[in-house]
């Protein structure tokens, strides 16, 4: 199991929290470091900071030796597919192979509404990242691109650098609607991110990944699988309640409960909730579901001692 960590980037990211949390990352051993896409709090916290994206994945290229980064992941309903394959080859080539592009099909209606961009329905959405990701795709091949798409327009288009791959940039795609979502990570991704799901859900949509596969004829193995969730330790319950008060004014969701009701309502959405030994077992039981990668989402970013803890007392119990 990998190790890396997802940053709420809308929810007051500073460049010195973020400059910060590069450095730790790297310090510790942590595989990767990822940060969300939005342009504004999700949680409806207007005056909460957002760090733009492009100048803070270009920081951990610059700032780290050996991160994977990437973002988790950009909305197709306000990136342009143009926009998003220049920057992404860029990056990969300034870190020399470590960046990944993660791409999915955008959802927070207020977000949207607030700054013009308008959010179709599913169905169109899915069209939407299905049709970048082709324009995408045929940009990295530096010949010159000639597209006539529903969403998108391309004469004579030429695109120079390319990726350093022949096969381009990774492509994260996050996300589990089984229908038509799984299908373009069956047919296109390097990694399917797992977003907000219940291990108890989990089996039927890597059933539903793996019938897609067959249909592309791909290999299932070819797709590697991460996870981003939550997650809450302590080194007892005393601390775990302390840490769990902080989150308390951070997510709006859990305003007005107990630490202890807090607590069980994290449990109960599939976060990684406990003492190290029990987060190890909570480890366990999604690597035995054939997850290679956690993408660990954190809403305090001030508190550096929970990474430390799991760089320290989590990942040793699962090192090569």
């Amino acid at each position: 199991m990998r190790f890396g960590i997802m940053i709420e980037a809308q929810e007051d990211l500073t460049w010195e929290r973020w400059l910060q949390l590069i450095d730790l990352c790297e310090t510790l051993g942590f595989e990767s470091l990822w940060r969300s896409d939005h342009l504004t709090s999700v949680m409806g916290v207007a005056e909460r900071e957002t760090l733009a994206l492009w100048p803070s994945l270009t920081a951990v290229a610059l700032r780290s030796t050996r991160l994977i980064f990437g973002q988790l992941v950009s909305p197709l309903t306000f990136r342009h597919p143009v926009e998003l394959a220049q920057n992404a080859v860029a990056l990969d080539r300034l870190s020399e192979g470590r960046y990944w592009l993660g791409l999915g099909a955008g959802w927070n209606e207020r977000e949207h509404r607030a700054f013009g961009f308008p959010l179709p329905p599913v169905r169109e959405r899915m069209d939407r990242l299905e049709e970048a990701i082709a324009v995408i795709k045929l940009l990295w091949t530096g010949e010159p691109v000639n597209f006539s798409g529903r969403f998108h327009r391309l004469e004579e288009a030429e695109m120079h650098p390319t990726p350093l791959r022949p096969e381009g940039v990774p492509l994260v795609i996050g996300g589990g609607g089984e229908k038509r979502l799984l299908r373009i990570v069956a047919e296109h991704a390097t990694d399917w991110n797992a977003v907000s799901l219940h291990p108890d859900g989990y089996a039927a949509k890597v059933a539903a990944l793996e019938r897609h596969c067959a249909a592309v004829g791909r290999d299932p193995g070819e797709i590697s699988r991460s996870w981003m969730v939550g997650h809450l330790i302590g080194r007892d319950e005393r601390e775990l309640r302390e840490r769990a008060h902080r989150l308390q004014q951070i997510l709006v969701s859990l305003h007005g409960l107990s630490p202890d009701e807090a607590i069980a309502r994290l449990r109960e959405r599939g976060w990684l909730v406990g003492t190290p030994p029990e987060i190890i077992e909570q480890v366990r039981a999604r690597a035995a579901l054939g997850v290679s990668r956690l993408m660990l989402q954190t809403f305090d970013l001030d508190d550096l001692e929970s990474l430390g803890l799991i760089a320290t007392q989590i990942m040793p119990a699962f090192a090569d």
